[in-house]
């Protein structure tokens, strides 16, 4: 990950802003560009609220994901992790879901159905990135930071389980005094991804194979507990 300048400055620009009504809520949508890059960045932001300084929004920042945002896939938790964000940012007064161009942690699409041909063989996510060239991880946060700056977001509440993310805010000079977790349940095909992230990225969940096992056993008729009926 690209280290962000402690405390600076980063330099954005809003080329566009208009309402935004859908199903998790009324927002401001909003189109941000980075200026200081030598390649182009891009990131949709949703805005719910009004921004004042001092307020401190609950804020989500999300990598799009083509396959599983708008396809749904079971490879990863990505739709699951947005639909829970909007959810919850859409339900709050005053927040921001960033929504930034960094497919397959930065690799880009096609590098990212390479990456899951070679899982087909048997690598895990990270294990393919590195086999392609690449990084664990790619991305970095400074446009997301820049974007909290132009709206003078001094602290925040960061839905995340991304420990990268956290630290670069706080090197923007942005305070998180807290943290919310946003971990999806295991589907089918999702527990070695997300076991993977645990272990080899440090993102903060537990144990997706644990949690699987309990989820069964809550479902299972032999041993799932009794329902309690209120006394007559």
């Amino acid at each position: 990950m690209k280290p962000e300048s402690p405390l600076a400055r980063i330099p954005v620009e809003k080329v566009a802003e208009a309402d935004f009504p859908s199903r998790f809520g009324h927002f401001r949508i909003c189109g941000f560009r980075l200026l200081d890059e030598a390649a182009p960045e891009v990131a949709v932001v949703l805005v719910k609220g009004e921004p004042l300084p001092g307020k401190i929004p609950l804020v989500r920042i999300h990598s799009q994901c083509l396959t599983g945002d708008v396809f749904g896939s079971f490879r990863c938790d990505c739709r699951e992790q947005l639909e829970m964000a909007l959810t919850q940012i859409g339900a709050s007064e005053y927040g921001f879901l960033i929504y930034e161009q960094q497919e397959g942690r930065g690799i880009g699409l096609l590098n990212k159905l390479r990456a899951y041909a070679l899982q087909d063989q048997g690598m895990d996510t990270v294990e393919a990135n590195r086999e392609l060239g690449y990084e664990a991880d790619l991305r970095h946060y400074s446009l997301a930071a820049g974007i909290l700056q132009y709206y003078q977001v001094g602290a925040l509440r960061l839905l995340s389980n991304n420990p990268e993310k956290l630290r670069a805010l706080e090197a923007a000079g942005i305070s998180v005094p807290e943290r919310i977790p946003i971990a999806a349940n295991p589907q089918p095909g999702t527990a070695r991804y997300l076991k993977t992230k645990r272990e080899k990225m440090g993102h903060w969940f537990p144990d997706p194979e644990i949690k699987q096992k309990k989820d069964r056993k809550k479902n299972d008729p032999e041993t799932a507990p009794l329902p309690r009926f209120a006394e007559s």
